[in-house]
């Protein structure tokens, strides 16, 4: 990792760690928002860390297992990291399901955190 540009360092471990959490305990991604933390999931809003929480805690399965697929990450002008995730997901005893996934990530008082983040499971209505 140590000859990619520091951006993709920082997007790729935050990754790691965001599915590992969610993974094995939603209620603990507390942690990666703040107050003024946005969250679109399938097209629904919240804002704040704790409608956030509730929202991820909320969800209908209780186990799940994120595959990533691909991940980018860039820098913005203001010195922030937007990354971009692609993978698969299975929720219990539930069929494979594709999603995307995109965060912006600010570094705060020496922490990166999730001020934005959009959600969408890769399905299409035809």
């Amino acid at each position: 990792m140590g000859d990619k540009p520091i951006w993709e360092q920082i997007g790729s471990s935050f990754v790691q760690h965001y599915y590992q959490l969610f993974d094995a305990d939603r209620t603990q991604l507390g942690a990666i928002y703040i107050d003024a933390s946005c969250l679109t999931w399938e097209g629904q809003q919240f804002q704040g860390k704790a409608a956030i929480v509730e929202k991820l805690s909320s969800l209908p399965f209780q186990k799940i297992q994120h595959s990533i697929t691909a991940q980018d990450h860039q820098p913005t002008p203001d010195s922030c990291i937007l990354s971009m995730v692609v993978g698969q997901l299975k929720a219990d005893d539930d069929q494979v399901l594709g999603f995307h996934q995109t965060f912006l990530l600010k570094s705060l008082q020496g922490a990166w955190v999730c001020t934005n983040e959009v959600f969408r499971l890769a399905l299409h209505n035809v």
